[in-house]
C-alpha cells in the first residue's frame, strides 16, 4: 500500500467536528491497535462499489442491499423499516452508507438502494414512496427539481429555499453538512496556460472550439450549460461524459475542460487547474438528507438526531479523504463509511 494511502486513512478516520471547528484527534493508545488493523485491512482491499453509468440512468436501483442485523437494543428497535437511496456516484454511495450504518447501529432496520440515478430520477422515487430518504445537494435540488434560475445568496438561503420547496411535497430536510460539493470546471494546466484560463469567463472567446465534458443532465440544468451561457456567454461544444469517466476523459484528451466535483479525491494531488466561478453559477451545495415527513414522525426523535450527528462530522477534509479512499484506493463505500463511524463512536 502506498504511504499516501496510509496517511490518508489515518487522517480521515480521525476527523471530528468540535465546537464548530474541525480537528484531527490523535489516535489514543487504546485505539491504536484497532486503527492499525483497519488501515492494514485497507491495504489489501481492492473492492469498490459498483456504479451505474450516468449516461444511462434508470429508475430501477442498481443494487439493493440490507445493512447487517440490527442492534439488539436501541431507539430504533420495533420501529418501521426504512429504505435509503443514493445517487450514482462514489460520494453519494459513501453518504448513503454512512447514514444507513449509523441508523442500523441504533437498532433501526434499514435497506440501502444504491446508484438510483440523478436528482431528477431519485426525487421522483422519494415522492412516489419507493424510498424514504436520500442525501441531496441543496443547490442541485433548487436547480434540477425546483427549476430555479437564480441562485440563492448564501448556503443558509439555499437550504431554507430547498426545505420550503420539499415541504410542499410531504418531505423535509434535516441539518446540512459543513462541507459543500459544487460543480467545478477543471482542465489540464498546459491547456489553461495555452489559452490563459483562470475563470469560467475566460472560456467565452474560445466559443465552440473548446470541448466541455459533463454528465448528460449538465446540458439541461442552470447549473450547467444554461447558466454558463446566460451568465458568462460561454457556448462550448458539449460532450456527455459519465461521472466515473470524468478524469479519464480529461487526461486522455477527449475533452478540453471537464465538469468535476469540488470534493473529488483526485483533486488532492494538484494535477488539475480549476476555473473559478465568480458569478456562482454552480451555487451552494451543502448536503442535507431529504426525508419523508411521515417516516420522520414514525421513527421517533432519535432517527433525526442520529442523521444530524453524522452530517455534523462531514467536513470538507473528511469527505475528500473518504472520496479518495473509494475512487483512488478502491475501497468500498461500505468499508470506508464503517471505519469513519467507528472512529467517531457512531457504530
Amino acid at each position: 500500500m502506498r504511504s499516501t494511502a496510509m496517511s490518508r486513512a489515518v487522517t480521515w478516520i480521525g476527523t471530528r467536528a468540535a465546537s464548530g471547528r474541525t480537528v484531527t484527534r490523535a489516535i489514543s493508545a487504546t485505539l491504536a491497535l484497532g486503527v492499525l488493523a483497519l488501515v492494514l485491512g485497507a491495504c489489501g482491499s481492492s473492492s469498490s462499489t459498483t456504479s451505474s453509468s450516468a449516461s444511462t440512468p434508470s429508475s430501477t436501483p442498481a443494487s439493493s442491499t440490507s445493512t447487517p442485523a440490527s442492534a439488539a437494543s436501541g431507539p430504533g428497535v420495533g420501529k418501521p423499516a426504512v429504505t435509503i437511496g443514493d445517487k450514482n456516484f462514489a460520494e453519494e454511495n459513501i453518504l448513503g452508507s454512512l447514514y444507513a450504518q449509523a441508523l442500523q447501529a441504533k437498532g433501526y432496520k434499514v435497506t440501502l438502494q444504491e446508484n438510483i440515478g440523478s436528482t431528477e430520477i431519485i426525487f421522483k422515487d422519494i415522492t412516489a414512496g419507493r424510498i424514504d430518504m436520500y442525501p441531496e445537494y441543496t443547490g442541485v435540488l433548487l436547480s434540477a427539481v425546483a427549476e430555479q434560475t437564480k441562485n440563492p445568496a448564501s448556503a443558509q438561503a439555499a437550504y431554507t429555499e430547498a426545505k420550503a420547496y420539499v415541504e410542499k411535497h410531504g418531505l423535509t430536510l434535516l441539518n446540512y453538512t459543513p462541507f459543500y460539493d459544487s460543480n467545478v470546471l477543471a482542465t489540464l494546466p498546459a491547456y489553461a496556460t495555452q489559452h490563459h484560463l483562470s475563470s469560467v469567463a475566460d472560456l467565452k472567446p474560445l466559443g465552440t472550439q473548446v470541448t466541455l465534458g459533463a454528465p448528460p443532465e449538465f446540458a439541461t440544468r442552470f447549473e450547467g450549460l444554461l447558466g454558463l451561457k446566460q451568465e458568462y456567454g460561454v457556448v462550448p461544444t458539449f460532450k456527455p461524459i459519465a461521472i466515473e469517466l470524468s478524469y479519464k476523459a480529461l487526461e486522455s484528451g477527449q475533452v478540453d475542460v471537464q465538469n468535476v466535483f469540488s470534493t473529488d479525491g483526485q483533486l488532492l494531488g494538484g494535477k488539475f487547474k480549476l476555473l473559478t466561478d465568480p458569478k456562482h453559477v454552480f451555487g451552494f451545495q451543502n448536503v442535507a438528507p431529504v426525508v419523508r415527513q411521515s417516516v420522520l414522525s414514525a421513527e421517533g426523535p432519535a432517527f433525526a438526531e442520529t442523521l444530524n450527528k453524522v452530517s455534523s462530522l462531514l467536513t470538507l477534509p473528511a469527505i475528500q479523504q473518504m472520496n479518495a479512499a473509494v475512487s483512488i484506493d478502491k475501497e468500498s463505500a461500505t468499508s470506508v463509511a464503517q471505519k469513519f463511524l467507528q472512529a467517531n463512536g457512531l457504530s
